[in-house]
């Protein structure tokens, strides 16, 4: 699975010349509500095997929780299903409030 730094993530969506990923936080919905990347999707991750068909197969999806270790797990379960862009962002929204926007909330 590909892997993706804060810093690079923010690149990607600050680009207008490239098409914007689905942010995809498998978090649980307390995590989401102390903090989040904006326009991310919540779908925690207990919930992903009853609603994975949501997403595209195809679609650029990147994986979001607090360190990265849950997305990629939540990951590797899509790549299993037959997603093909599946990505991680390296070190959740921990990193993101590090690397990004030291504002964010933390826990």
């Amino acid at each position: 699975m590909r892997q993706l730094s804060a810093t690079q993530l923010q690149a990607w969506l600050a680009d207008p010349q490239r098409a914007k990923p689905v942010l995809l936080d498998v978090r649980e919905p307390w995590e989401f509500e102390t903090c989040r990347i904006a326009g991310s999707l919540s779908m925690p991750m207990r919930g992903i095997p009853a609603r994975y068909h949501e997403l595209k197969k195809d679609a650029e999806i990147v994986m979001v929780c607090h360190h990265g270790a849950r997305s990629f797990q939540a990951g590797m379960f899509l790549e299993q299903m037959g997603f093909t862009g599946i990505i991680n962002l390296h070190g959740g929204v921990a990193a993101w409030a590090r690397d990004v926007d030291p504002k964010m909330p933390t826990y």
